[in-house]
């Protein structure tokens, strides 16, 4: 029932601009393109190129919403 949850809170920011920290401490930033029942899907932009990433619900930290993309 958590990744359900987990899932639903996602649905609600697709689109926007978020930021993750794994476990590992890895940081992501993106906009959600995809949610899964167990991953999501971040579209980062480097320059001009748009770099699909994939990122596990377990995985996870923590979540920022908003906030403007460092280049």
């Amino acid at each position: 029932m958590a990744r359900q949850h987990t899932e639903n809170l996602f649905r609600r920011f697709k689109g926007e601009l978020i930021t993750l920290k794994t476990l590992s401490g890895g940081l992501y930033s993106g906009r959600i393109t995809e949610i899964s029942n167990d991953h999501i899907c971040l579209n980062e932009t480097l320059g001009e190129e748009g770099v699909q990433v994939y990122v596990f619900y377990d995985a996870i930290e923590s979540l920022t919403v908003g906030g403007e993309k460092s280049k």
